[in-house]
C-alpha cells in the first residue's frame, strides 16, 4: 500500500488529477450547502428527521436536500436520463443504430442524455417543492409567489447542471467515474457526523451493540467486494483455421458472466417504485371525497409498517434485478458472435443451443445475486433493531455504492500507474 502512494505522489500528472477530484469534491460540498434565498430550513429538518424516504433521499444528497441548497436534486435527473436512454437504445432501432457507431454514436446519445436532464429536473424540483410544501402544511410555498417559484426551479434546475458538467470533468481525468464520486461524496459526508453522535450517547451499556455492529458492517463490506467482482466463467474455444500460411485459433479462453450484472440499478427502480405511492398520497389525504382521502391515508400507513415496507423492497429489488438483467445481456447476440468467430463452448453445440445454456445459467447467476441485493437493501431495518444504535445508520445501498465507486477508482488509477511501469520499462 505504502509503495502504491509512493508511486502515485511521484507520478506529477496523477497526483494533480488526484489533487483537481478533490478540489471539484471540496466545491460540491460548498454549493450543498449554499441555500435557495428565501426559505426556511429549520422547517425541513423537522420534516426530514421524522420522514424515512425523505431522509434516503437527503442522505445520497449529501443534506443538500435538507438545505434546499441550489444543488438539492444532486445529480438525480442526470441519473434518470441515462437510465431512460439505456433502455430507449435497447428498444428503438435509430438510437440502436447510433449506438453502435463508436465514438460519435456515444457523443450524440450524450448529448442527449444532458438535454434530457434539463426538462426533468424542472419536473423533478416542482415535485419536491410541492412535496415538501405539503409536508410542512403549506409553509414552505406560503409567500412564495409564481415569479418566485420560477426562479427557484431555474436555480435548481441549473445546480444539477452544474453538478452534471463537475461529474463530466471528474470523469476526464480517468480518476473515477464523475457521477459515482459525486454520489460517493455525498453519502460519506454524512458520516463523521455520524460517528459524533454516537461517540456523544456511547455509554457502557452499547458498547456490546457497537461491537455487534462494527462486525456486521465489516461482514457486509466482504460481502459487497465478493459479489462485486464475482463471475462465473463459461470456457470458450476458438475452433484453429489457416488463413494464408498461416494457422490461427485453437485458442481457449472463458467468457465472464458477473454474478451482480446490473449494479445497484435495481436498488434505484426500487427506491423510486417504493416511495412513489406515499408521496402521490400525501396530495390527496385531505380530499373533500371520502373514499379518495380513506385510500391516500391508507397507502400512507401501509408502507409505514416496516414488515410489509420490508417484505415490499425485497421483491422489488428482485424483480427488477431479473428484469434489468433480461434488458443488458442479449444472449442470442452473444451465441451469433462466437459462432461468426470460430468460438464454441465445450459440449454445447453453436447457435440456439449456446444461447439457451448462456441464458440458463445467466439465471440462476442472476437469482444468487438478485437475493443478495435485496438483502442488502433491507439491512437498516433489520440491522437496527438488533443493535440498537441509531444514530448510525447501516444502509445497504450506501455501502453497495461506496464500495463499487472504491474499487472502480482504485482499478482506474492502477491502470494508469501500469502504463507508467510500461514506459518505464
Amino acid at each position: 500500500m505504502l509503495a502504491k502512494l509512493q508511486q502515485i505522489f511521484k507520478a506529477k500528472d496523477i497526483r494533480n488529477n488526484i489533487l483537481f477530484v478533490l478540489a471539484l469534491l471540496i466545491v460540491f460540498r460548498i454549493a450543498a450547502h449554499i441555500p435557495v434565498p428565501g426559505i426556511n430550513v429549520m422547517d425541513l429538518r423537522e420534516v426530514f428527521a421524522g420522514n424515512e424516504a425523505l431522509g434516503m433521499l437527503n442522505m445520497f444528497s449529501g443534506g443538500a436536500m435538507q438545505n434546499f441548497s441550489i444543488v438539492m436534486l444532486g445529480v438525480g435527473p442526470y441519473i434518470t436520463a441515462s437510465i431512460i436512454f439505456q433502455l430507449l437504445v435497447m428498444i428503438v432501432p435509430k438510437l440502436e443504430a447510433l449506438s453502435k457507431e463508436g465514438d460519435y454514436g456515444r457523443q450524440k446519445i450524450n448529448q442527449y442524455t444532458r438535454l434530457l436532464t434539463i426538462p426533468l429536473a424542472l419536473i423533478q424540483g416542482y415535485s419536491f417543492i410541492r412535496l415538501l410544501s405539503s409536508q410542512t402544511n403549506g409553509r414552505l410555498m406560503a409567500d412564495m409567489t409564481s415569479m418566485q417559484l420560477v426562479t427557484t426551479l431555474v436555480i435548481i434546475t441549473a445546480g444539477t447542471i452544474f453538478l452534471m458538467w463537475l461529474g463530466e470533468l471528474i470523469t476526464e481525468k480517468h480518476i473515477g467515474n464523475g457521477v459515482s464520486l459525486l454520489i460517493f461524496a455525498g453519502i460519506v459526508s454524512g458520516l463523521p457526523q455520524s460517528l459524533r453522535n454516537t461517540l456523544i450517547a456511547v455509554d457502557n451499556t452499547m458498547v456490546l451493540n457497537l461491537l455487534i455492529f462494527a462486525i456486521i458492517a465489516l461482514i457486509t463490506i466482504a460481502a459487497i467486494v465478493l459479489i462485486t467482482e464475482g463471475t462465473r466463467n463459461i470456457p470458450v474455444s476458438y475452433a484453429r483455421h489457416v488463413v494464408g500460411q498461416k494457422n490461427v485459433g485453437g485458442v481457449k479462453t472463458h467468457l465472464p458472466l458477473r454474478v451482480n450484472q446490473a449494479g445497484v440499478i435495481p436498488i434505484i427502480f426500487a427506491i423510486s417504485i417504493i416511495i412513489f405511492p406515499p408521496m402521490v398520497a400525501q396530495f390527496f389525504v385531505k380530499s373533500s371525497v371520502d373514499w379518495v382521502a380513506n385510500f391516500s391515508q391508507w397507502t400512507i400507513d401501509i408502507f409505514a409498517n416496516q414488515t410489509f415496507y420490508a417484505v415490499f423492497y425485497f421483491l422489488m429489488v428482485v424483480f427488477f434485478a431479473f428484469f434489468y438483467t433480461s434488458v443488458i445481456f442479449k444472449p442470442t447476440e452473444i451465441a451469433e458472435n462466437l459462432q461468426k468467430q470460430g468460438g464454441f463452448i465445450p459440449g454445447i453445440r453453436p447457435g440456439r443451443h449456446t444461447s439457451d445454456y448462456l441464458n440458463y445459467t445467466m439465471n440462476r447467476i442472476v437469482l444468487a445475486g438478485a437475493v443478495f441485493l435485496g438483502l442488502v437493501a433491507i439491512l437498516p431495518l433489520v440491522v437496527g433493531p438488533i443493535t440498537g444504535v441509531a444514530t448510525i445508520s447501516l444502509g445497504g445501498t450506501s455501502l453497495l455504492i461506496t464500495v463499487a465507486v472504491v474499487i472502480e477508482t482504485v482499478k482506474q488509477i492502477d491502470a494508469q500507474l501500469v502504463m507508467r511501469d510500461y514506459e518505464g520499462f
